[in-house]
């Protein structure tokens, strides 16, 4: 795991449906992330925030809201994560909307090709983000990023990577999920991804969730965690627009980044949809950070 850290801010609801998320890295800021991650020895570089078009709030237009504008931030962000991993950095992208792990995701997909390294996406969320044009019931870009990045969607988004598609299915975990349109269904199945929804937890639990969706990394693989401050229980993260009954609790997503934590393959990661315009005196950031920090290697006792 890289000691050198860039965090990057991407400050927009673009792809969303409701306001407020484009807050998401000052709240970040606030709730002291980058001083808890130099807690732990870390080197951090707070590179500031990102820029792109404002949100027009407009209606979908071919079942897309927003698609430039989706496009611009996506590229903006697609640029300061390759950077960063060129740098040999492990670059943090502050969000912003979900939509946003399309830039990312496309980044370290070409930066492992770049670098002969393997990838496993976890994609930490309430929803499973696998929506097209033609299934999404609202239009907003942020139900989208997984399909765009497994080639189903506009050309402008699926082929951001160099390469399309830009992951394979089989690289990506999916943990949490729990909310999944009736047409995203189907196509989810028909994919073949690999879901740990929330049922699954309950029956197996989160150490044996977390086992398999880790299983088989080595020494060659970049690990990628997508999280969407959405995937936690909205009692103790009510600052997110789109929130879901039932989510992890705080020790079942301890032990999730904890795990993480323990395979030393974290490279990349994202923490998105963050809004503090729904937050209650920023609990949901401070828990963000706090579990960031679990990540990074925080833990209890001394590890073996």
């Amino acid at each position: 795991m890289a000691a050198a850290i860039s965090l990057i801010g991407a400050p927009t609801d673009i792809g969303a449906g409701s306001l407020g998320a484009r807050m998401g890295p000052e709240a970040m800021r606030v709730a002291g992330l980058q001083a808890a991650l130099e807690r732990h020895g870390l080197q951090v570089e707070d590179l500031g925030n990102l820029a792109g078009p404002p949100n027009p709030w407009q209606p979908p237009v071919d079942g897309y809201r927003h698609l430039d504008a989706v496009v611009a931030w996506n590229q903006a962000v697609h640029d300061a994560m390759l950077a960063a991993l060129q740098r040999q950095r492990l670059p943090i992208l502050l969000g912003g909307d979900h939509c946003l792990g399309l830039g990312s995701i496309s980044a370290v997909a070409r930066h492992c090709r770049a670098t002969g390294k393997k990838l496993r996406v976890l994609w930490l969320d309430a929803h499973a983000d696998f929506n097209t044009n033609s299934l999404t019931p609202s239009g907003n870009i942020h139900g989208m990023p997984v399909a765009c990045l497994c080639g189903l969607g506009p050309q402008a988004l699926i082929g951001m990577s160099g390469q399309v598609p830009a992951l394979n299915p089989k690289w990506i975990r999916q943990i949490g999920i729990r909310s999944v349109d009736p047409g995203e269904k189907r196509l989810v199945h028909q994919t073949g991804l690999e879901v740990f929804d929330m049922r699954y937890i309950d029956e197996m639990g989160m150490r044996h969730t977390m086992e398999l969706a880790l299983a088989t990394l080595d020494a060659q693989t970049h690990l990628h965690v997508s999280f969407d401050v959405d995937f936690l229980d909205p009692p103790i993260a009510p600052g997110v627009g789109t929130t879901v009954p039932g989510g992890p609790t705080y020790r079942e997503a301890q032990l999730c980044m904890e795990m993480i934590a323990d395979t030393g393959r974290l490279g990349s990661l994202d923490v998105m949809e963050l809004n503090p315009a729904l937050d209650v005196r920023n609990q949901t950031a401070e828990l963000a950070v706090d579990l960031i920090e679990s990540l990074f290697g925080k833990s209890t006792l001394m590890r073996a």
